[in-house]
């Protein structure tokens, strides 16, 4: 397999990815929102009737999800996602019959040739299922910073990264030549004593700024209070604590196969709309 030939834009500095998650494993990661996705793809994949004789898990940290599908699975092997993206995936084509992926693709800045490696390396009629961070994600803490900065600093830099939306991923999986594509949303509302406590959770994560157009001079301390003052009037619950959202969009599409249903050509219907509407009723 080949990378894409057009690089795309390097929105993520991923060589210091990994000496965050390096930082936040030496720290005590923060693993709540892995073990939820681990559980939950655990069960996704059992509802799946059918048996995944060779699976790969593709760029997440730890191995959580490997031990929440080995017995589902038997074995499972780790794919690490290149800090390059230039480089391609360590995968053979129509190798797999199952790829899964927890809370790694939001980190890619590549993720159409992404998709496109991990569609060639199924088997046809074989699974992707990924979970990835996306829509509202720390939307409280985005709007905090950038109020706090317009107000102390006449402007706004990038500190949260963007986050795709459903429609964003779907268009995304159907690019990529996957057929049956669904995506759908689970919500994560987490309450934190303070905004402090919450970014000491993001660092365990593994999870703080990695963007390449991240301001390189250290935060204000003003600013940083008034972030946390502003986080706290619009964000805060009758007790005090404040909310943070996390998004974790889940993804699944097939590669091609000749056994899956096809939409009908367009004229082959047996019955029109308008005739349809048209029909009474039987009393």
């Amino acid at each position: 397999m080949t990378p894409n030939s057009n690089p795309a834009p390097v929105l993520f500095d991923r060589a210091l990815l990994r000496v965050r998650q390096g930082r936040a494993a030496s720290m005590g990661a923060a693993t709540f929102l892995l073990d939820r996705v681990a559980e939950d793809m655990a069960d996704r994949v059992a509802a799946v009737l059918r048996t995944f004789k060779y699976a790969a898990d593709i760029g997440t940290s730890g191995d959580a999800v490997r031990v929440a599908l080995a017995p589902r699975l038997g074995a499972i092997m780790a794919i690490g996602l290149p800090i390059d993206e230039r480089e391609a995936l360590a995968l053979s084509s129509a190798s797999l019959d199952l790829a899964v992926s927890a809370l790694a693709f939001q980190f890619v800045n590549d993720l159409p040739g992404v998709l496109v490696q991990v569609r060639r390396a199924l088997k046809p009629d074989g699974l992707l299922l990924a979970a990835t961070l996306g829509g509202e994600t720390l939307i409280e803490l985005r709007q905090a910073f950038a109020a706090a900065e317009s107000e102390l600093e006449g402007g706004i830099s990038p500190r949260v990264a963007p986050f795709a939306d459903l429609r964003d991923i779907g268009a995304l999986l159907q690019r990529a030549g996957f057929a049956l594509p669904v995506t759908d949303v689970d919500r994560a509302v987490v309450r934190y004593d303070d905004v402090f406590a919450l970014m000491h959770d993001l660092r365990r994560m593994g999870a703080t700024n990695i963007l390449t157009e991240r301001r390189r001079t250290p935060l204000r301390r003003a600013t940083l209070l008034r972030m946390a003052e502003i986080y706290r009037e619009r964000f805060a619950d009758p007790d005090g604590r404040i909310r943070a959202t996390f998004d974790i969009v889940w993804l699944s599409g097939w590669a091609p196969h000749e056994s899956q249903p096809k939409p009908l050509k367009p004229g082959s219907a047996k019955a029109s709309l308008e005739d349809a509407v048209k029909r009474k009723p039987e009393l």
